[in-house]
């Protein structure tokens, strides 16, 4: 399965087109939080990638609702006083990409929206695949 082209974001470009990570071992996850108070959070807001070439892929969320792919290293976390904080630490069981820890990617997809841009992609490894989705603004990680 090819990864097909997909139309820019208006407001960030196409970002990386990952059909790179083809044939690429995952060899991490690291994800940043939103921490409020003792509230239990719906979900990461990014994830990185990192791969057996030490690439980090970076998948998160536009502020217009498209799902953003690129290179970039893992940022350190930070405080946003009232509102809470971000952290950002590996993961190890948060989300559906370390069932495939050790696993190389075999396949990749991406749809797209006429007004948005990309606005999910699948990563298919050989014990199944992880759909990454911007849904509501939100970053949503499925296994199929």
């Amino acid at each position: 399965m090819e990864s097909k082209i997909v139309s820019e974001c208006p407001l960030h470009g196409g970002g990386v087109r990952p059909d790179y990570l083809v044939g690429r071992r995952l060899e991490q996850v690291v994800a940043s939080w939103h921490l409020y108070d003792s509230e239990v959070p719906s979900g990461p807001l990014d994830v990185w990638l990192i791969d057996s070439e030490a690439v980090a892929t970076r998948i998160t969320t536009g502020s217009d609702w498209c799902l953003i792919v690129e290179v970039s290293d893992p940022f350190a976390g930070y405080d946003m006083a009232e509102s809470g904080r971000v952290e950002v630490a590996p993961v190890s069981g948060e989300t559906p990409f370390t069932d495939h820890l050790g696993e190389t990617v075999l396949a990749v997809s991406e749809e797209s929206a006429p007004d948005s841009g990309r606005i999910a992609l699948d990563i298919t490894f050989d014990s199944g695949r992880v759909r990454c989705e911007s849904w509501s603004g939100d970053l949503r990680l499925s296994s199929k």
